[in-house]
């Protein structure tokens, strides 16, 4: 009886509420690491090291300039490498989200919504943090960057992290009830995509037989866009930047229903299997 009851606006509450975002985000980015910036220099120093060795391997090999693109052969192994390390960084984020059964939901303002959420922005701010810094470095150090339309080639690397957040979101959804399954499932997908992403090579430089192996995956196609975007000459004809999106929003729908679902449901000896 000694309530008091205030009343909320939608505006009051919807700030409440990215308030709650913010501090989840800061709460995520700071549990990969204690100093955020080390977490920021390891996620820098895994993209160099995969750039260094895709570099040393193409030139050992003499693959350089592969599919008749000319321009700059980093800003190549770059476009390729930074997509699919923000996919699966941002795959890898969203499923281990924190579920319904985790201590934090037992604070009021905070859902399995928010730590979704949270987990994807964080990801998000990582990358385009850690691609901002090693690309300024490269301008400023090595030799100007020149992108043909680069706003267009960061929608791409939007869209990569999009695609990654919509499959963690159904792995996630499906982690309580085989939780095995989904691992095996998630490790499988980063690693068929070192060479089903086509990072290495281009898609308008293979033969039909073998598109037909590579253009079922999303990634293919937004890293075979965003080099479309980022060359002056290639022009990207056997991809598009529409699949991937249609493809990541249904994973999305399945996702949150499964997730729902499983909220609905979930039970907290399940998370004593993982």
């Amino acid at each position: 009886m000694f309530d008091q009851v205030r009343r909320r606006t939608r505006f009051s509450a919807a700030v409440q509420m990215l308030e709650v975002v913010y501090h989840s985000v800061v709460r995520d980015v700071r549990k990969q690491h204690g100093n955020a910036f080390l977490a920021l220099g390891v996620n820098m120093l895994q993209i160099v090291i995969f750039v260094a060795v895709f570099y040393v391997m193409f030139t050992l090999l003499g693959l350089r300039g592969p599919g008749g693109i000319r321009g700059d052969f980093l800003v190549f192994l770059m476009s390729g490498i930074f997509l699919y390390m923000t996919n699966i960084k941002a795959l890898g984020a969203v499923m281990g989200a924190e579920g319904a059964t985790s201590a934090m939901m037992k604070h009021a303002p905070m859902n399995t919504i928010v730590a979704i959420g949270s987990a994807a922005i964080g990801a998000l701010y990582i990358q385009t943090l850690t691609l901002l810094i090693i690309m300024f470095g490269y301008h400023v150090i090595i030799t100007p960057l020149e992108f043909e339309d680069w706003q267009s080639a960061f929608l791409m690397f939007l869209l990569a992290w999009f695609n990654g957040c919509a499959l963690g979101i159904v792995l996630l959804a499906l982690q309580p009830w085989l939780p095995t399954f989904t691992k095996i499932v998630a490790l499988i997908y980063k690693r068929a995509n070192m060479i089903a992403s086509g990072k290495m090579f281009v898609a308008n430089s293979l033969p039909p037989y073998m598109l037909a192996m590579f253009d079922w995956n999303p990634l293919f196609h937004i890293i075979d866009q965003a080099r479309g975007f980022a060359f002056i000459n290639y022009m990207p004809r056997n991809s598009s930047w529409e699949y991937p999106l249609i493809v990541s929003c249904c994973f999305i729908v399945l996702g949150l229903m499964g997730e729902f679902y499983t909220r609905r449901h979930v039970s907290v000896s399940w998370y004593a299997r993982r």
